[in-house]
């Protein structure tokens, strides 16, 4: 798959293709149920698939203030996107200028002139365009207008009726219930990045963590839970088991917001190295201990409990 971030350095190879549209945060069951429309509209056009998505999120600058939501940043998305079997993604820079196009300048810069699509894919509750002036309606008016065909796929839903959507993820994840997140999602849900150097206090009593820091990803619930990380090993990533605590590290009055990583049975050097953790068990909450034997002694349960879930 190629990444792009402009429509003019799209290929002519890629142009006329058939598009899924949105903004895809949690690429969860709903989001692949629109991009596997798209999937199977190019392949009967015998055309290129691709998403276009855009970055950053929109809420991003129209809420500047709201606390951290991403559930996917673009290089997660892009990977989740990837192993779809996508040709092409199209993270479109969402900046000040880019949000004052008029839906219909939308349409013909972006989809007609920039990508010359030959049929679009949306979520029912998809809208685009200055002051929202877009939705699916007007993008199937337009589609008559431009000469490409519109699909508009409907609220996708679990078996006891629960619709699959980003906010019910983050309410999941901010209430420590990774399973139900995770059902929703399709897959586990990650936390990545490079390792940073902590104050090393792990090691100093037989826990050495690797510490990455959250940025602007969303906050699940503070607490600790058994984790599988993956370490870039060239082309590969290499799995590990371990257990994590994200939060602030009260017991240490700590500052900043971290999730620190132990792996267990691993002795390598990890500082400098790119770093994907799975969540996929909440053991207990974030708690301020008496002093570092007692956080030791927890630990170790903890890591004990992690082993038990992992096994």
């Amino acid at each position: 798959m190629q990444l792009f971030r402009h429509t003019a350095d799209l290929p002519a190879a890629l142009r006329g293709g058939a598009v899924a549209l949105g903004n895809f945060d949690g690429v969860h069951r709903g989001h692949r149920a629109v991009i596997e429309q798209a999937q199977a509209a190019a392949r009967a056009l015998g055309v290129p698939a691709g998403v276009v998505t855009f970055e950053p999120h929109p809420r991003s600058l129209f809420r500047p203030n709201d606390p951290p939501f991403r559930l996917t940043p673009l290089r997660i998305k892009a990977r989740l996107v990837e192993a779809m079997g996508l040709d092409f993604l199209l993270a479109l820079h969402f900046d000040r200028p880019f949000s004052q196009l008029s839906a219909d300048t939308f349409v013909r810069q972006v989809l007609v002139e920039g990508l010359g699509v030959r049929h679009v894919v949306a979520g029912h509750d998809f809208v685009f365009g200055h002051d929202r002036g877009g939705d699916i309606g007007f993008l199937r008016e337009a589609g008559g207008w431009h000469g490409f065909k519109v699909t508009e796929v409907h609220p996708v839903s679990a078996a006891d009726g629960t619709i699959y959507s980003s906010t019910r993820v983050r309410q999941h994840l901010q209430a420590g219930d990774v399973a139900a997140a995770q059902a929703i999602l399709g897959h586990a849900w990650e936390i990545e990045g490079r390792v940073e150097h902590g104050d090393k206090r792990g090691r100093t009593i037989g826990f050495p963590t690797a510490n990455l820091l959250l940025g602007d990803i969303l906050r699940p619930r503070f607490g600790v839970y058994a984790v599988e990380a993956g370490v870039d090993q060239g082309p590969e990533t290499v799995w590990h088991k371990g257990v994590a605590n994200l939060g602030s590290r009260p017991t240490v009055n700590g500052t900043d917001e971290r999730l620190e990583v132990h792996l267990f049975d691993f002795a390598d050097d990890l500082y400098g190295k790119h770093l994907r953790v799975r969540l996929l068990h909440f053991l207990r909450g974030e708690q301020k201990f008496a002093g570092l034997d007692a956080l030791k002694a927890q630990i170790a349960l903890d890591s004990e409990q992690a082993r038990q879930l992992l096994a």
